[in-house]
């Protein structure tokens, strides 16, 4: 997993830059004034990639937002900005959808079952997220991740092959929902 340097600060920070990008994209139908409800870690075995999902209210609606953050550009990603750290340097912080450390990430959470790692997040209560394996084997190379970007109940679709549901704090009272569907696009091998 990529070191959490304590007290390390970002520029732009998320407050000022994910908002507008948050606001610029066809599936939020929010008021623009989203606030961060939790976090979401994921690892990346070779520790370079940060992998974070960001739990975002806004109004009624809560939305995911996964994020990468790489030391250098990746090809064909989706990128959101780059920013300072001041302790890394620059990062190139990604739509993690289309980062392949974030797909295996969450492909692994589905295939073994497993949780999520712990955000160190001051003022926030623990969040994680579950993978759940419904039918086997899951083939990486013959699945699509359906990421529900505005958190939907927590409900298994009759194609699914996974799950991935989440939870949060908020408001004195732990919240969840369903935050992924895999399904199979192609034949069992």
């Amino acid at each position: 997993m990529g070191k959490i340097h304590a007290g390390a600060t970002l520029t732009p920070s998320f407050r000022d830059f994910l908002p507008a990008w948050l606001a610029g994209q066809p599936w939020y139908d929010g008021k623009g004034s989203p606030r961060p409800v939790g976090f979401l870690r994921f690892e990346d075995p070779a520790g370079q990639v940060g992998v974070e999902t960001h739990v975002l209210r806004d109004g009624e609606a809560v939305y995911q937002v996964p994020l990468t953050y790489r030391p250098a550009p990746l090809a064909g990603g989706a990128l959101v900005t780059t920013a300072e750290h001041s302790v890394l340097g620059t990062r190139w912080i990604y739509d993690a959808v289309t980062d392949p450390v974030w797909i295996a990430a969450i492909l692994g959470l589905v295939a073994t079952g497993g949780t999520s790692d712990p955000a160190a997040r001051s003022g926030f209560g623990p969040a994680e997220a579950r993978g759940r394996l419904i039918r086997a084997p899951l083939v990486p190379e013959a699945v699509t991740i359906d990421l529900d970007r505005r958190i939907v109940p927590e409900s298994t679709p009759g194609d699914a092959i996974g799950v991935v549901t989440g939870s949060w704090h908020e408001d004195g009272s732990v919240k969840s929902g369903r935050l992924a569907v895999l399904r199979q696009t192609g034949p069992k091998t």
